[in-house]
């Protein structure tokens, strides 16, 4: 009897424990650096892009051609030309080059229509979010921004438990945020901006 008394004892200290760690809002990662709004940033085109090519004086050539799983496009007179990775002025570089063995000169101008970019720049919103899902990143794109579109949080998420993997200089690193500070309590200094392959992970709450 004793022996499960202790045992009893022992289960009710650690679910203590629990209830506490679940109920404090101190991150348990280094905070995400505060909000700038400075970072520099180029679009890459990536596999499901639309890309609407321009072909100075050749009509014929130009047009709007999609960019493929393999990140790769065919377009007029050019097959098979990597498009993934790259900028759209990146690209119209090598269209020129790939295009100067047919035309003298040419002069190409890439849009990307209905860019969705490449994995490794997307963002992801990972547990207990309304709509977890993937996302292109759109220039000084914030974390309330990226909360607005996956629609909040569920009511089971541990919100100040949240927190961003982040790659940098090829190491993954986790960043605490304060998600229900942010967006229930309203405290605009929770907000940090997002990166570009940025994963924010929305952990379970225990209670």
């Amino acid at each position: 009897m004793f022996t499960i008394n202790k045992r009893i004892a022992r289960v009710g200290v650690v679910l203590a424990a629990a209830a506490m760690a679940g109920c404090s809002s101190t991150p348990t990662y280094p905070p995400a650096p505060a909000q700038t709004g400075s970072y520099d940033w180029n679009y890459l085109v990536g596999p499901g892009d639309s890309v609407q090519v321009f072909v100075w004086r050749n009509p014929e050539v130009s047009g709007s051609f999609p960019v493929r799983p393999d990140g790769k496009m065919t377009m007029n007179l050019v097959e098979d030309i990597q498009a993934s990775g790259k900028t759209p002025s990146q690209l119209a570089r090598d269209i020129e080059k790939a295009l100067a063995k047919y035309i003298q000169e040419p002069i190409v101008t890439v849009i990307v229509a209905g860019g969705i970019g490449p994995f490794d720049q997307q963002l992801r919103v990972v547990g207990e979010a309304a709509k977890p899902q993937a996302l292109n990143y759109r220039e000084k794109m914030s974390l309330i921004d990226l909360m607005i579109s996956v629609g909040g949080l569920t009511d089971f998420a541990a919100g100040n438990k949240a927190y961003i993997l982040r790659t940098v200089d090829g190491k993954q690193e986790r960043l605490g945020v304060r998600l229900e500070d942010l967006l229930k309590g309203g405290d605009v200094s929770a907000n940090v901006d997002m990166r570009p392959g940025d994963v924010l992970v929305v952990p379970e709450s225990l209670f």
